[in-house]
């Protein structure tokens, strides 16, 4: 249930109505000369009444309850049945106990399953169609869905996506079904009223309203994050229940809500209806996703790694490594680019570009402006699927064939590095292919530090010149600062895993203080699954 604290605000109320004229003209005189007033009217379009509006869109939305099966206890761990002579009274003693432990006799029937709760909405009254969350039926055995009029259905799953957290149901009913349609969510703005419908606690149709509160948040639950946030009371149960704007229109789908308690704290997050839209028709057309796909691994681009590359905006993505013979590859993009477009969108954020990529047609030719070397250029790459990678292992094999990561001090890296010698490569368990110096030391509250660099790590190259001595490490380092570059670029792989990315490292001044504010720590380069296309 929502906890909401209520502020009650004191109103003194002065009466003048007894006051003389003269009286009356002499306060409000006084009035308009000590205190400015503000003109407020009241917002545009801002309802008196959501019942009307309520009570039209309340038969579009369902509740869905799932059932998965208990997995039955180990028989190993569980007393057997003993033999005992016919009709002994240990027999019933030892059925009772051994029903009620759950193991039962070999002919009893399955255990008690599990409920879940739910909410979803008719897209299609003609066939069916119902929308919802997929966490709301995954692993279910048997998904029903009660309609506002209490009529239970038995629901077939047509089609479910984990990565945007969807799914599709379909329903058959001798009963009119009533759809309701999707809406324009990129035409939402912070502020616009929204109304919200679900199943809270299992409790039935269930209306809430509130504004948007923000749009495109990243709260890290999926490769393709880009929430609406709403302050209107969602709790559990509102899983997969639409987000309406006042014309009647789906512009979200209800997912997730940030509360240390477990009920609403007024910050609920819904998945816009435009990035759902789509997923939703494959689910429908194919069953599953069919997403684009370019075979690369990237990273945010920083202040310091845009100066390293001489980019004059922080802007783009970062391409951190490429699987081998996948589109990106055979396009002839490399490590250390910079993805700055792709087919005609500019990157402001690296986390655009697993959305673009995802969103294009599977085996179009794609337009793709990078940057490399100082300079800007085209090319064409065509798009694979990234189910199929998937199936093939592509995808795990890229993650693992850049091999990760002890001297010479570098101070200004703060680190100390080696070459790698056959026994450290035993020691540390690098592969024969990884090249680079291994890093053996980190001094504590560097930068190297504060990257996330560690003992184990092997720098692959510097400024993007590829290093194998430690010496000839310390010197691109020293040149580089004695040539009047405010930082480095590093390409680390992390701990012999293959787990490759680009790190920036600024140069101290010789006046900075020792004290240097805390940088935060930057996340490792995303990985397939985690938001690259």
């Amino acid at each position: 249930m929502r906890h909401v604290l209520f502020a009650v605000f004191g109103v003194c109320v002065v009466s003048v109505s007894a006051l003389p004229l003269s009286a009356h003209a002499q306060l409000f005189n006084k009035t308009e000369k000590t205190e400015p007033r503000v003109e407020v009217t009241a917002p545009k379009g801002a309802p008196q009444s959501f019942a009307d509006l309520a009570q039209k869109l309340l038969p579009s939305v369902v509740n869905i309850s799932s059932t998965q099966k208990i997995a039955e206890p180990d028989s190993q761990d569980m007393p057997q049945m003993p033999e005992f002579p016919p009709g002994s009274p240990f027999e019933d003693f030892f059925k009772d106990f051994l029903e009620r432990r759950g193991q039962g006799l070999p002919d009893s029937g399955p255990a008690q399953p599990a409920a879940s709760l739910g909410s979803g909405f008719i897209i299609d009254a003609q066939k069916g169609y119902i929308v919802t969350n997929n966490h709301v039926i995954r692993d279910a055995e048997e998904v029903r869905v009660t309609l506002h009029d209490d009529t239970i259905l038995d629901a077939k799953i047509i089609g479910k996506d984990e990565k945007m957290d969807l799914a599709v149901l379909q329903v058959t009913s001798d009963k009119s079904l009533m759809a309701v349609p999707f809406g324009n969510s990129d035409q939402i703005r912070v502020g616009d009223w929204i109304l919200a419908i679900g199943n809270p606690f299992g409790l039935g149709g269930t209306v809430t309203s509130g504004i948007i509160s923000a749009r495109q948040r990243d709260i890290q639950s999926g490769p393709y994050d880009d929430y609406l946030q709403t302050d209107a009371s969602i709790n559990r149960g509102n899983s997969g229940g639409p987000m309406f704007n006042l014309k009647g229109e789906v512009i979200g789908i209800n997912t997730a809500i940030f509360s240390p308690s477990g009920g609403s704290v007024g910050i609920g997050f819904a998945i816009p209806t435009n990035l759902a839209k789509p997923v939703v028709e494959q689910l429908i057309k194919f069953g599953k996703t069919r997403r684009g796909w370019l075979g690369i691994r990237i990273q945010t681009v920083t202040k310091e790694i845009a100066d390293s590359l001489g980019l004059s905006e922080v802007r783009g993505a970062l391409v951190a490594s490429l699987t081998e013979g996948g589109p990106a590859a055979k396009a002839g993009l490399q490590q250390g680019d910079v993805i700055l477009e792709f087919n005609g969108q500019k990157l402001d954020a690296m986390r655009a570009l697993p959305r673009l990529v995802a969103e294009t047609e599977i085996g179009s030719t794609a337009t793709i402006l990078y940057w490399r070397d100082g300079k800007s250029f085209t090319t064409k790459a065509v798009v694979g699927e990234l189910e199929k990678a998937e199936e093939k292992g592509l995808i795990e094999k890229a993650e693992n064939q850049n091999a990760l990561p002890r001297g010479v001090e570098i101070p200004d890296l703060g680190v100390t590095a080696t070459t790698l010698t056959t026994a450290l490569r035993n020691q540390f368990e690098i592969p024969d292919k990884a090249q680079g110096v291994l890093v053996t030391d980190v001094i504590a509250n560097s930068q190297a530090a504060e990257e996330n660099l560690m003992v184990g790590d092997v720098i692959v190259e510097i400024n993007q010149q590829a290093v194998k001595d430690a010496e000839k490490a310390k010197e691109i380092v020293d040149a580089a600062k004695a040539g009047g570059k405010s930082s480095v670029l590093l390409l680390v792989d992390n701990q012999g895993k293959g787990d490759v990315r680009f790190v920036a490292i600024r140069f101290k001044s010789p006046a900075a203080k020792s004290e240097k504010p805390p940088v935060d720590k930057k996340p490792p380069a995303e990985t397939e699954e985690s938001g690259t296309p």
